[in-house]
């Protein structure tokens, strides 16, 4: 739903940005991997210094590259599979700092081990989620179903990073991600059956 109807918004709000780095010889893949080294940034070393409201002022800055680097694609009709490719890849490794700066945190100066744990059920279960689409995809099937998509996944953790910076309590941030954590497990077990009626229905067909 975020990704439908806030798109749209941030497009409108970027396209004069993407048409100036264009018009100054900037590439989408430049943007693509600023954006993500900015992320990576953000998220290894402002969080597990504490820092978990300036990092996530930090990470917000570079995060919208993401929607960026696509404009900046179309407006040079030149996206394609590579671009998809390096953008899906890049994807996969900010996510992946994001939630292990947070759980650095608190295994560390934070001293909340169940936070940590969970931090660490969404890194892991983030990931499945995008393999199971991917694998899906690669083998002829789709699986672009699931109430954890990334959009949603980035948003509620930033928020909730962010204020926990602030003096929000601990537990919030603790309950946030024990739910992106159940909501990732249910969107792989929904995406594996979807894949299992198509597979069942290609079996049946060639009967």
């Amino acid at each position: 739903m975020l990704n439908r109807h806030a798109r749209g918004f941030f497009t409108a709000l970027l396209t004069p940005v993407a048409r100036w780095l264009l018009k100054i010889g900037v590439s989408p893949d430049a943007v693509t991997v600023i954006g993500t080294a900015g992320v990576v940034v953000g998220a290894l070393v402002f969080y597990p210094l504490g820092q978990l409201w300036w990092g996530t002022l930090f990470i917000t800055a570079f995060i919208f590259s993401d929607v960026l680097d696509g404009i900046m694609a179309r407006l040079r009709d030149t996206g394609g599979r590579w671009g998809n490719f390096l953008d899906s890849t890049l994807d996969r490794i900010a996510d992946g700092a994001l939630f292990a700066g947070v759980a650095i945190w608190f295994f560390t100066g934070g001293g909340d081990y169940a936070i940590a744990v969970a931090a660490m059920l969404c890194l892991v279960l983030g990931m499945v989620v995008s393999y199971a689409r991917s694998k899906a995809e690669s083998l002829g099937f789709t699986a672009n179903v699931g109430i954890a998509e990334r959009a949603e996944r980035l948003v509620s953790v930033l928020v909730v990073t962010g204020f926990t910076g602030l003096g929000l309590p601990p537990v919030v941030l603790l309950v946030t991600l024990g739910l992106l954590a159940l909501a990732s497990l249910i969107t792989i077990i929904q995406r594996i059956a979807t894949v299992h009626r198509q597979a069942f229905a290609e079996s049946a067909a060639s009967d």
